[in-house]
């Protein structure tokens, strides 16, 4: 630290100086003070730049530090069904098995014309809710298939839950406690397709859009939103609703 000492000559109350033994103190020149109170200044600044700079380290290696990992989600078979758990089973081969998009996957490979189809999977509560909401039962399995290919615990990245993958907002919109539950994912999903039909008048195309990009963008683009996404989804389910519909239903 630099010190820097200015001797008065003389204030009011103080005591008399004999002038025979003490000198005065030469004065500091303007441009010597200068370059002191200068170099104190800087070396202040940088001080406290270098904290600054210090403190915003740790703290960022602290938010990065709590931070947990994301959990591991493991797929296996159990007993012939395909399970997921946060916990690898102590028997069998499994795989760590990563989330995605079943509707949005754009260089999916499966061949829509062709790939086998689930007549009976969830079968009662399909049936139920299409006839609770006036549905073609065909074309809920075809959501569903298009959505999850019939994963009932599949979830997006965007946060999409189950069979007819729900968003959260939406699963309350439509009064979906648990969207986990198939039989309740199938129900409020249903419903809310069949919202989507009686808002287009029974244009399945437009509903399919809106069911996968939301009405806001089927109104801002007077139809199917030029997504490709969005594009490539209402192609699935139209392929997959009109085979569904060409099936015999028990």
């Amino acid at each position: 630290m630099v010190a820097v000492h200015v001797h008065p000559t003389g204030s009011a109350g103080s005591t008399e100086v004999d002038p025979a033994r003490s000198q005065p103190a030469p004065a500091l020149s303007a441009k010597l003070l200068a370059c002191l109170l200068g170099g104190l200044a800087t070396a202040t600044a940088t001080a406290t730049a270098t904290a600054t700079a210090t403190a915003t380290v740790t703290a960022t290696d602290s938010d990065t530090a709590s931070k947990p990992p994301s959990p591991k989600v493991y797929k296996y078979l159990a007993g012939g069904v395909t399970s997921f758990s946060d916990t690898p089973p102590r028997r069998g081969a499994y795989i760590v098995w990563s989330p995605s998009c079943y509707a949005c996957n754009l260089n999916s490979t499966i061949d829509w014309h062709a790939t086998k189809l689930h007549l009976q999977a969830y079968a009662d509560a399909i049936d139920a809710a299409a006839r609770a909401h006036d549905l073609d039962p065909s074309l809920v399995r075809a959501v569903i298939h298009a959505e999850s290919g019939f994963n009932a615990g599949a979830r997006s990245r965007k946060g999409a839950v189950g069979l007819m993958q729900l968003m959260p907002a939406t699963a309350r919109e439509v009064g979906v406690a648990d969207a986990r539950v198939p039989a309740q994912n199938i129900r409020g999903g249903a419903q809310y397709l069949a919202s989507l039909l009686a808002q287009y008048r029974g244009d399945v195309t437009l509903a399919a859009a809106a069911y996968n990009a939301g009405p806001a963008a089927v109104a801002k683009y007077a139809g199917i939103p030029p997504y490709a996404e969005t594009q490539v989804y209402v192609q699935r389910v139209k392929i997959l609703h009109r085979r569904y519909r060409e099936q015999p239903q028990s």
